[in-house]
């Protein structure tokens, strides 16, 4: 359908297009009038249509059903296209001209676009550079002629990517300050997680078994292997830690010595990963990590000056049912954009940029490499939820400069969707001399996430 509405209208509006660009590219908004095309209203029985509007308490009340495909635009050809679903869609130069609106103030699930928001409370609480540190402590002594720990061990830490090369890293640390068994239990806190694991007991029992070369698993060991690659660091040792007692977890005790610190990757290159694979799980403890669903939401609403009703959550992740209206997601687009200047940082240093990075786009937007890199944004799908959701907010980069733009779908094929999201991308690129790719060097994120690092009891990090 749109490869035919196309055809039919591209000669009837071709000198207009052309007068219209030459216009735009010269500053000249006199040849460029917006254009309303009131098109039939949206039907898509049996889907119940309206769309409920999620609040604090978890009660629902509803909003009205879209009265049809209002679009409005400065491009003719873009009025024309068939916007499959109950579908509202915002693109907008950077010095806020509109290029194409549809439905703007209509709420919709935005799915993982969530995301967005929560990467925008978690800066804003913690800032790019911010290293989750997992605190390494003791109550014994340590025999150094033996290489014996006479105590227990304590770790203390929420490093919602902690994993097996970062026990590892822990044996290695107790290896260099002489300790390779230890006489006593290994005691975790409650917020501790290894792995993704749901359970903080289930993680102590692999951080221990991960830290023994003797029972440590192959996967374990690739994992070691594969981080010191990327990190660069070189490791002539076996680090390896046993222990003869138990594994439990408990709040650590007031009379501790402390024996070094393990810190993640910073802030921006966790980010990046969660954006890039949109996991669930991570997006999920950084929420909870800044209050929460309605936290997140309320630092939008506050920080992006979005109202409250056109931005509701009851999921850090996008998970479930959220409302959120294209014109809130713009805006929130515009907050994060500034906020990431302030840091000398852009769109592409935490969300993924279609055919370079790898996870959710990494093979959109390609067309035999006519525009790849030209685009740089946050994915979202629901394949059940509301009949189907396939959400899509960025920024795109055109001969003639760049664009913000949203694009909400729902209530049809996640597939059909996705494939109007590329075509209708690269037209609007179309419009603006075509893309062009973004100023952005790659970097694989096993390499970005391989920047953790040990701070000793001295303060030496390294």
């Amino acid at each position: 359908m749109l490869n035919k509405t196309l055809n039919r209208t591209f000669a009837a509006v071709l000198l207009s297009l052309c007068a219209a660009i030459v216009g735009f590219a010269q500053g000249n908004s006199p040849l460029l009038q917006d254009i309303k095309v009131v098109k039939p209203a949206i039907t898509a029985a049996p889907v119940p249509t309206a769309t409920p509007l999620v609040k604090k308490t978890g009660a629902v009340t509803t909003s009205p059903a879209l009265p049809g495909s209002n679009v409005r635009t400065m491009f003719p050809m873009l009025a024309e296209v068939e916007i499959p679903g109950y579908s509202g869609v915002v693109i907008e130069t950077l010095d806020n001209k509109t290029v194409l609106e549809s439905n703007p103030g209509y709420l919709f699930n935005p799915a993982s676009n969530v995301k967005v928001a929560t990467a925008f409370a978690v800066l804003k609480t913690f800032g790019p550079e911010f290293r989750f540190a997992t605190n390494v402590y003791t109550d014994g002594v340590v025999d150094r002629a033996n290489g014996v720990l006479n105590g227990n061990l304590y770790i203390s830490g929420k490093d919602p990517i902690f994993g097996f090369e970062h026990a590892i890293s822990i044996a290695n640390e107790l290896n260099r300050l002489g300790i390779r068994q230890i006489n006593g239990d290994l005691v975790v806190t409650d917020n501790f997680v290894m792995n993704y694991a749901g359970s903080s007991l289930v993680s102590a029992k692999a951080l221990a078994a991960a830290m023994d070369a003797n029972t440590r698993s192959a996967a374990a060991l690739r994992t070691w292997q594969t981080h010191l690659a990327n990190s660069g660091r070189a490791v002539t040792n076996y680090p390896s830690v046993s222990f003869t007692g138990a594994t439990y977890v408990q709040s650590v005790p007031s009379n501790l010595s402390f024996l070094f610190s393990h810190e993640s990757a910073p802030m921006r290159d966790i980010l990046k990963a969660i954006l890039c694979y949109s996991n669930n799980f991570l997006s999920e403890r950084l929420g909870e990590m800044v209050g929460g669903p309605y936290a997140v939401a309320r630092t939008v609403q506050l920080q992006a000056g979005v109202p409250a009703n056109e931005f509701s959550l009851q999921t850090s992740s996008g998970l479930g049912y959220n409302r959120v209206t294209p014109n809130a997601m713009m805006k929130l687009l515009r907050a994060l954009r500034s906020d990431l200047s302030k840091y000398k940082m852009t769109f592409s240093d935490i969300m993924p940029v279609a055919g370079i990075d790898q996870g959710t786009l990494a093979n959109r937007f390609d067309m035999d490499g006519f525009n790849t890199g030209s685009v740089v944004g946050k994915t979202g799908t629901l394949g059940n939820t509301d009949a189907g959701v396939s959400a899509l907010a960025g920024e795109m980069n055109t001969r003639q400069g760049r664009l913000l733009f949203v694009i909400f779908n729902q209530r049809g094929s996640v597939p059909r969707f996705r494939s109007f999201q590329n075509s209708f991308i690269s037209l609007v690129q179309s419009q603006f001399g075509g893309p062009t790719a973004l100023e952005y060097s790659p970097q694989s994120l096993d390499v970005r996430l391989a920047r953790s690092r040990i701070v000793t009891a001295q303060g030496k990090a390294y």
